[in-house]
């Protein structure tokens, strides 16, 4: 067994703080990005929204998640010595390898099944852990309430807000320098 990654969260709250620490450095990608392409502050300002540095945000966020990578009868062992975990499983049951994520604080793993295409699976592994164990549980309502969980969406189909050009919601729209 092999892990890539070294994100697996034990509380809600470290998973939580985790998310917020990627936001100025999702803010800083898309900034060079919009650099790179040659952005005047006007053209920053209309294009470089809240939508696109929290989808930057998502895809640093999900790229640390550990991930193990084993065989199938690996995987089933480590099952086997997690019973409280729910397990949800993607892919077929007839191929060799598998990769998976665990949540401690949702006792829920994700994992994704391949034959050989290890780094695709990992990808794939990665927006569906980010898709289901995550983002319902950060994007909770201040009333207390979640928001709706589209667990079937990947991360670059999520719904978020186009409140501000930030990940944090603020509005400063400053342009690439």
């Amino acid at each position: 067994m092999e892990t890539e990654g070294t994100l697996s969260p034990e509380s809600l709250a470290t998973a939580r703080a985790a998310f917020e620490s990627a936001g100025p450095t999702a803010k800083q990608v898309v900034r060079e990005a919009a650099k790179a392409m040659a952005f005047d502050r006007e053209e920053y300002r209309e294009r470089v929204t809240g939508e696109v540095v929290e989808r930057a945000r998502n895809v640093l966020f999900a790229d640390q998640l550990a991930v193990t990578i084993g065989s199938r009868a690996e995987f089933d062992a480590w099952v086997e010595g997690h019973p409280d975990y729910e397990v949800i499983t993607l892919g077929s049951d007839d191929v060799d390898r598998v990769a998976w994520h665990a949540a401690p604080f949702a006792e829920t793993a994700v994992a994704a099944t391949f034959q050989n295409e290890r780094e695709a699976a990992v990808g794939t592994l990665r927006k569906q852990a980010f898709s289901r164990l995550y983002r319902p549980k950060f994007e909770v309502d201040s009333d207390g309430s979640s928001a709706d969980d589209d667990s079937q969406t990947s991360d670059t189909d999520s719904e978020t807000s186009d409140s501000g050009n930030e990940a944090d919601g603020s509005t400063e729209t400053s342009g690439p320098e």
